[in-house]
């Protein structure tokens, strides 16, 4: 795979805008806040940053239920600070890119208000309506009955986000509009406006928010919405071939074929091999997991080939505002160290999820805040400190309800342990730093015969560099004979090297001639 642009090298953090940092103590955070931590983002070694919406919004999902797309929500701050984070993060040879929702809107929308008007106008097709109010969508989710317009709307996810129309595929009524009608049009070119607009102000690109899931009663193949991203994207990425689309679609055969440059792979219980190395009931970087790690490398392979074969990646995260947070399952530092080690030397776009390089914890039970209900445990405050509210904010209290482990678990103290998490993910990524076979775009060859489980072994090459990987996550050392002429490179929890065995939760990186 050849691939010059930014994306090769790219190590992504997340941030949710609302618990990151706190500057003007309304007890929610803002622009000013990430920009205040962005040398500390740097300093862990990332070098991009995706946002989660911070558009205007009545946030009844978190601000997933946009107001208005061309506006950034008063609580973070305005658009000149947006702009302002832009320039920062450039300044520091950093990329940056936004939460792009195309789905559907918040009910708030001045394009739904002027949707719901009995009078035809401009934004009257730009959502899914029914012709009689007395008739609702029979196969999709649909509100009714508290605006003048004779008709049933179709939402999304929560009833407070109706739906964007992109068409049906299959169309049953005659109130359905084919994808490619004519009508569509105008809410392809809606979003690529708002696509060009940010891009043209600085962004360097858009995570996409379920992608998967714009065309109404899509096949199985998903070519309705693989036809839609064709007609919005096309055109942008001629014109903006540095900026990067990744999807929400976790589905990369399907999300790749159209102009997407990464799949997210989503770890979540649908898809048991994307959470089968550190999620479930028994993740693989579980010391007591009995599994082998060869059915996931099956996968992982059949995967980043078929995105390489398109110059394009999938992007391996250690979570995200929607998923319970990774320490619940790899419960001790340990196991995290070695499921981290993997995730930054295999092939893909890494994305670290704010606060999991502190091992932030998971609170059961949490009171929903905006529609977060069980995500909401995993959208904490930053634990900065051991300070009131962790050094978030100043606020007597807090929108979101703070971790309950912060005087422990916090940024302070884990710069200051030289053994810590934070301080590992630091030592890993400038090691990886150092050699091209660890970029995104290079190639992986997993080395474990199908008779040998332990320890776990691959290969990460590209050019003249060839660099073996071998992870032993059990709690007892496992037989391991390195018989080419390498040279350590790199080492943890196994310095006492016997050239026969590999210590337990340890790892040896070795380059070979």
């Amino acid at each position: 795979m050849k691939n010059n642009n930014w994306f090769s090298k790219a190590l992504f953090y997340e941030i949710y805008p609302q618990t990151f940092l706190d500057t003007d103590g309304d007890g929610i955070g803002d622009i000013q806040g990430i920009i205040q931590k962005l040398d500390y983002i740097q300093s862990i070694g990332f070098n991009a940053i995706w946002l989660n919406p911070l558009f205007d919004s009545p946030f009844f999902d978190a601000g997933y239920d946009v107001r208005d797309y061309y506006k950034v929500a008063p609580r973070y701050g305005t658009n000149e600070y947006l702009y302002q984070l832009f320039k920062e993060v450039h300044k520091r040879g950093m990329h940056i890119i936004l939460d792009l929702v195309p789905g559907h809107t918040s009910i708030d929308s001045e394009w739904f208000k002027k949707s719901c008007l009995q009078e035809k106008n401009e934004f009257s097709d730009l959502y899914i309506w029914t012709n009689s109010i007395w008739k609702a969508h029979d196969d999709i989710p649909s509100i009714r009955g508290f605006y003048e317009r004779d008709g049933s709307v179709a939402t999304n996810f929560f009833s407070i986000q109706p739906a964007l129309n992109y068409g049906f595929w299959q169309v049953k009524n005659d109130y359905e509009m084919k994808i490619d009608d004519p009508r569509v049009e105008k809410t392809i070119k809606a979003m690529q406006d708002v696509i060009v607009f940010y891009l043209e102000k600085g962004a360097d690109g858009f995570r996409v928010d379920m992608a998967g899931w714009l065309a109404k009663r899509d096949d199985e193949k998903f070519s309705g919405t693989i036809y839609i991203w064709d007609k919005i994207l096309k055109p942008i990425k001629e014109k903006y071939p540095e900026a990067f689309f990744v999807s929400e679609w976790s589905s990369p055969k399907d999300a790749l074929r159209t102009y997407f440059d990464s799949d997210f792979l989503l770890q979540d219980a649908f898809r048991p091999l994307h959470i089968y190395m550190c999620r479930g009931e028994d993740p693989y970087f579980k010391v007591s997991s009995k599994k082998s790690a060869k059915e996931y490398f099956d996968f992982y392979l059949d995967t980043i080939n078929f995105a390489f074969k398109r110059n394009k990646y999938v992007s391996i995260v250690s979570g995200n505002h929607d998923t319970v947070r990774i320490s619940k399952t790899l419960e001790d530092d340990e196991e995290l160290k070695l499921f981290y080690a993997l995730m930054y030397t295999l092939p893909g776009i890494p994305f670290m999820y704010y606060g999991d390089e502190i091992g932030m914890k998971y609170l059961e039970n949490a009171k929903s805040v905006e529609g977060g209900y069980h995500r909401t445990g995993s959208r904490l405050p930053m634990a900065w400190d051991d300070s009131m509210n962790g050094g978030f904010s100043s606020a007597k209290e807090t929108y979101t309800p703070i971790s309950k482990e912060y005087h422990q678990i916090n940024v302070k103290n884990e710069l200051e342990d030289k053994n810590s998490l934070l301080n590992f993910i630091k030592r890993l990524i400038a090691f990886r730093k150092e050699y091209r076979a660890f970029d995104n775009d290079a190639g992986l060859v997993y080395l474990n015969k199908d008779d040998e489980e332990l320890p776990l072994r691959y290969l990460r090459y590209k050019e003249n560099e060839n660099i073996g990987i071998i992870i032993n996550p059990r709690d007892q050392k496992a037989p391991l004979a390195l018989y080419e002429p390498y040279k350590i490179i790199y080492q943890y929890n196994n310095e006492d090297y016997d050239g026969k065995t590999i210590n337990p939760q340890s790892i040896i990186i070795a380059r070979f001639s």
